[in-house]
């Protein structure tokens, strides 16, 4: 391993949540769903701030329908589909320039599902760019959740389906893994000798 990596405790998640506010959008990858679906819950119980939750994959509405995970009052869940993408996202745009709010797009894998030739998938990426950009003016992250594999070479992509994670210079890319009862999350694809993990308990 080539990188130094400077070891966190987080159990708040404090620190990641202003690391994912430096890096925006940042994308969070993961092999396990259900590591997946237990931090992101850690994570809106974490936070003050309004969650806005597209939940592409209805893995999140689920739990929260079936009563497994209780849904906090500043919480609102969208599941949009090809239809109504645009206005829901017109929609979330609009909640999040108005003041800072946490997004949390779940998954890309859906999004990708959705839409499901190249020419679609970069204007999903795009709206996600945007969405960030105007977020910044007030504080609004967005955090964009993905199942991956590894593939030959080691290189992760989207799992299932095999596409790659499109990503820009701007985004910030950690890949989420749980060991026994410890969940970390380290920053990858970083330049520079130095990057960090993230360890909850």
């Amino acid at each position: 391993m080539d990188k130094s990596y400077e070891q966190i405790l987080d159990d708040n998640l404090s620190h990641i949540q202003n690391e994912f506010e430096r890096n925006n959008p940042s994308i969070v990858l993961c092999s396990e769903p259900f590591h997946k679906a237990e931090f992101l819950n850690r994570l809106i119980n974490g936070v003050k701030e309004p969650v806005i939750f597209v939940d592409l994959d209805l893995l999140y509405s689920g739990y929260v329908k079936s009563g497994m995970i209780q849904k906090k009052e500043n919480v609102i869940i969208f599941c949009p589909n090809k239809v109504n993408w645009k206005e829901k996202l017109s929609e979330i745009i609009t909640k999040a320039s108005g003041k800072k709010i946490i997004v949390i797009i779940d998954s890309l894998n859906g999004v990708y599902n959705m839409f499901d030739d190249l020419e679609s998938a970069i204007f999903v990426n795009s709206c996600i760019m945007l969405l960030s950009s105007i977020g910044k003016q007030v504080g609004t992250s967005v955090i964009v959740a993905a199942m991956v594999r590894k593939k030959d070479g080691n290189d992760l992509v989207l799992s299932p389906g095999g596409k790659q994670v499109i990503k820009s210079e701007k985004t910030g890319v950690y890949f989420l893994k749980k060991i026994e009862n410890i969940m970390t999350i380290i920053a990858i694809e970083k330049t520079g000798k130095n990057s960090k993990i993230f360890k909850m308990k």
